[in-house]
């Protein structure tokens, strides 16, 4: 998983304070595009009349920070070391696969 994620063999060179913190954005992030996707943009484009279309134009951009924030997240608990950094990548490797999901149902409606 290092040689995966380039960590350079040694020491931690991230404190676990750094891995907590972008662990919360990138949830945040993630939890933010899910809930556009299946709250907000459902019942807001149609009572304000928009165009369906709208959904993916808005989604697409933020999947695609969020999985840039999970995949820095990831990293940043194996560069800290960190003792919950298995189980850490499983839980963003889950999120990544449902806005990954999200991403592609996205792409496929503006296509």
């Amino acid at each position: 998983m290092r040689r995966l994620l380039r960590i350079p063999s040694g020491p931690p060179t991230v404190g676990d304070d750094a891995a907590h913190r972008i662990f919360s954005t990138s949830m945040v992030i993630s939890g933010l595009r899910c809930l556009l996707s299946y709250l907000v943009l459902p019942i807001l484009t149609p009572a304000l009349g928009a165009a369906a279309g709208v959904g993916p134009i808005i989604g697409i951009p933020i999947a695609v920070v969020a999985l840039v924030f999970d995949v820095r997240g990831i990293r940043r608990f194996w560069l800290a070391d960190h003792r919950w950094r298995w189980p850490i990548t499983v839980v963003y490797l889950a999120v990544m696969g449902l806005v990954a999901s999200l991403l592609a149902t996205d792409i496929t409606h503006l296509a």
